[in-house]
């Protein structure tokens, strides 16, 4: 099998523009799916790669995984894997966290994984949650300001080694000399950079100032965006954050996490489903986050959604094996779902 290396990176001039991608995204509704496998399955890897092809197969704008080396096979080797067995679809995490690797070394990886891809990578950045795994992987869990400190360190540094000229940065988290990211990303400047969180005065500005989209969800992790009116608030917050700046606020992509999704023919089944994964009772969040239901069920959820202002869903599966929820996703619910309306 012949590995889709990019051949010359040197001198092209045709290389595909990071916007591609939102563009696209902004003329249909996207979804991108996430697979998560059991903590406890020996087949993880297996189940990834059967997930990611099959997301291929049915035609998911991207496959996605997520970043918790502490208790989850690694992404960034399992996207590698992925980028040369497949030809179409985007692969990418989200999100990684900015805390865990230098931002050399994500700006590294970012850049061969795109390059393996042919132009397909995206990469999710965000702050970090996970107080534990920051333990178990022996790093200090700063507080929440520091953390998103170090996350927007991180953005300049990952922009700036995918320059064409060596790039020097002396921060409080993060430093570098005289780095440049050699050959650069396949697409230029570099993968569409999603930023997560729905925090509102600084992660949307970090949004407005440096990525291609945005990504927040329901769970106090994600955004805490749990109703129309929160939706509609951080939206307006995001405009007037890219208004200060001077960017098109239509220029950012607006996407949503869903944390977990369990689609089957009947209700009942899929609560089956959800119920094997959390027997205990949901709380009043869990019952937002945790979506369980026929694909009529689930259709509505994105519906709403939507008509919110959402233009491109990543979906997380809480097991990669699940691959009916994966396929109804794709085959029954995704057709019954109306754009609010399309861009000129």
């Amino acid at each position: 099998m012949r590995i889709p290396v990019a051949e010359s990176i040197e001198g092209v001039t045709d290389r595909p523009d990071q916007t591609a991608w939102v563009d696209a995204n902004r003329r249909r509704i996207g979804f991108a799916m996430q697979a998560v496998p059991l903590r406890d399955d020996p087949d993880g890897s297996k189940r990834i790669m059967t997930a990611g092809h099959l997301a291929e197969e049915l035609g998911y704008d991207a496959f996605f995984l997520s970043d918790h080396p502490a208790y989850t096979p690694e992404c960034w080797l399992h996207l590698a894997a992925l980028a040369v067995t497949t030809a179409r679809i985007r692969l990418g995490s989200a999100v990684n966290c900015a805390l865990y690797r230098h931002p050399v070394m994500t700006a590294r990886l970012a850049a061969d994984l795109d390059n393996l891809s042919q132009g397909r990578a995206v990469l999710g950045l965000g702050a970090g949650w996970n107080q534990t795994e920051f333990a178990q992987l022996g790093l200090a869990f700063p507080s929440t300001g520091k953390r998103l400190q170090a996350l927007e360190e991180a953005i300049q540094i990952i922009l700036g080694v995918w320059g064409d000229d060596p790039f020097t940065f002396e921060g409080r988290h993060f430093r570098c000399a005289n780095e440049r990211i050699f050959p650069p990303p396949f697409q230029k400047p570099g993968p569409p950079l999603i930023v997560a969180g729905g925090g509102e005065r600084h992660t949307l500005r970090l949004v407005a100032q440096y990525a291609q989209a945005c990504n927040f969800g329901a769970s106090d992790t994600t955004g805490s965006a749990r109703t129309t009116s929160d939706i509609a608030r951080k939206f307006d917050v995001l405009r007037q954050h890219c208004d200060a700046i001077g960017r098109r606020y239509d220029d950012v992509l607006r996407t949503h996490f869903t944390s977990w999704v369990f689609v089957a023919d009947t209700d009942r089944e899929a609560k089956a489903k959800l119920g094997r994964h959390h027997p205990q009772p949901l709380s009043d969040v869990q019952r937002i986050t945790r979506i369980a239901g026929n694909p009529e069920t689930v259709a509505a959820v994105y519906q709403e959604l939507i008509d919110a202002g959402f233009e491109y869903f990543v979906v997380q599966t809480q097991d990669a094996s699940d691959l009916e929820s994966i396929t109804l996703l794709a085959t029954e619910v995704i057709p019954r779902l109306r754009p609010v309306s399309l861009p000129q």
